[in-house]
């Protein structure tokens, strides 16, 4: 904790209200944090080691106004919250968004619990992800026109969001607790392994309450108040979409991993 600027992470998120612990400021720095900083693996693309330690999150996240992904992001937020006085338990999860396959345990959100229960806290899941705290009991949650679940499937706990009349699995939460050694290894297949997505394909994400973005490569996807559009842009707009959409600076000639292929 004493690597942590708690001064320096509120104002990065633009918070300025109270910092009770309650559901209500839960929700409050949850939201800031999906909504400011952003879901990217710019690293990962340009072939940088991710480090978890507390100090380099800070400075890659806060100091940096840098993104990242689901180790880097949550792990920052569970170091917040429990500076704040939140009970925060590490969960580590299997991506069912998009796939069809059993995939490794390569995501972590965070159980907070609380006086009204217990409920899944995930500031790192990209476009998809709650935009608040969802019961971990199988009440639904809505925030911003979007309507979220944790249902149980024999010692899995699956997040799902209702997308029309269906509703749709993000991810299967594993029982139990990792050890920082779990992520650890799980975040080095994650961003080096040849098969990871995150190797494969660059992506940057943003979830807002008035809408939704999702670059992979150089396919955008928009979700928003009139429907779900996409669109492929020009590698020539790339470098400038980052900086404009997802506020990430990067510099003029950077190429990334995926373009070389």
């Amino acid at each position: 904790m004493d690597d942590l600027n708690l001064n320096a992470y509120l104002d990065r998120i633009h918070w300025t209200g109270p910092l009770n612990q309650d559901l209500e400021t839960l929700a409050a720095l949850q939201l800031g944090h999906v909504s400011v900083i952003p879901f990217e693996n710019l690293d990962v693309q340009l072939g940088h080691p991710i480090r978890l330690d507390l100090a380099s999150l800070q400075n890659k996240l806060v100091d940096r106004r840098r993104g990242g992904y689901c180790f880097e992001k949550n792990s920052l937020l569970a170091a917040v919250l429990r500076k704040l006085g939140f009970r925060v338990t590490l969960r580590e999860g299997r991506v069912r968004r998009g796939v069809t396959r059993l995939l490794p345990r390569t995501h972590l959100a965070l159980q907070v619990d609380m006086a009204e229960g217990a409920f899944l806290v995930d500031g790192g899941f990209g476009a998809d992800g709650p935009l608040g705290p969802v019961p971990l009991m199988g009440s639904v949650a809505t925030y911003f026109r979007e309507t979220s679940r944790v249902l149980q499937e024999g010692s899995l706990q699956v997040l799902q969001v209702l997308r029309g009349a269906d509703w749709l699995d993000l991810y299967a939460l594993e029982p139990g607790t990792p050890q920082s050694i779990d992520l650890e290894m799980a975040n080095y297949y994650t961003s080096t392994h040849p098969d990871s997505r995150f190797v494969q394909v660059l992506t940057a994400q943003c979830a807002r309450p008035e809408a939704r973005w999702n670059l992979r490569n150089f396919e955008l996807t928009v979700r928003d108040t009139n429907g779900e559009q996409t669109g492929i842009i020009s590698p020539s707009n790339l470098l400038s979409l980052l900086r404009t959409r997802f506020g990430l600076e990067v510099p003029e000639g950077t190429r990334f991993r995926f373009q070389e292929v």
